[in-house]
């Protein structure tokens, strides 16, 4: 018989510099696992995707339930969202805001990939069948330039479409960090999706090549820094970039 999970053993927190803590669900495959992107403000803090939502982020990761929060989307696809409709009114891209407050598993793509096969051990009472990302409130709709701030930083948002057209990640000026959701990451790169656009993937990451990144926290595999970051931009763009096997 398959392990299964309990609801207190599923979610993992890593602390990295700056006030930023890596949330993620450690028994999903690395291909399929997104990171969860925790902030800490002066004012209010920021969480930047919430996961596949199988169980509750707020009740278990008591990190995200502390003090007011900013929860935002990177993008719409089900391993990001699951969780939004705990953290009321949420921010995303408008050209994906309808997704957020419907999103039919066509559209998150969880019809495809939200199956048995994206655990290494499986969580209790998950049912492929029966998996549903649930609605969230949007409270914003963001545009390419808008800030989020957090009342001592600024994340200014960076659209960011050719994975997905409402794609976004958060680049703070100050610090140099780079959230960058799914549009880069060190790890196969997805650009075939149904609603994805090749030709769109590589002048996002041509006019992303100019950001002045220290860091960079992705929305799938491990952090790097910006000699790592110019070279998978590179690498992408001179078609030497391995095909995806997970999608996020």
């Amino acid at each position: 018989m398959q392990l299964r999970v309990s609801a207190g053993h599923w979610y993992e927190t890593i602390a990295f510099a700056d006030g930023v803590t890596l949330i993620h669900e450690p028994w999903i495959k690395p291909f399929f696992r997104c990171n969860i992107w925790h902030v800490r403000g002066r004012d209010r803090d920021l969480l930047f995707d919430s996961g596949l939502g199988h169980f509750s982020l707020r009740t278990h990761v008591p990190l995200v339930s502390e003090r007011p929060l900013t929860c935002v989307a990177s993008h719409t696809h089900f391993d990001h969202i699951g969780c939004h409709h705990e953290f009321g009114a949420c921010a995303v891209h408008m050209a994906e805001a309808h997704v957020l407050t419907d999103p039919r598993n066509d559209w998150t793509l969880a019809d495809r990939y939200a199956t048995d096969e994206m655990f290494d051990a499986l969580p209790e009472g998950w049912d492929q069948a029966s998996y549903r990302v649930r609605p969230a409130r949007l409270g914003r709709a963001l545009e390419q330039g808008d800030v989020i701030s957090l009342g001592d930083r600024a994340f200014e948002v960076i659209h960011t479409p050719g994975h997905s057209p409402g794609g976004i990640g958060l680049f703070d000026r100050a610090t140099g960090i780079f959230l960058s959701g799914d549009i880069l990451y060190d790890g196969p790169l997805i650009d075939d999706t149904y609603h994805s656009d090749i030709a769109t993937y590589r002048k996002t990451l041509a006019r992303l090549s100019s950001l002045p990144v220290r860091v960079v926290h992705g929305g799938h595999f491990p952090s790097f820094g910006p000699t790592r970051f110019r070279q998978l931009i590179a690498e992408y763009l001179d078609g030497r970039h391995k095909p995806g096997c997970h999608l996020g």
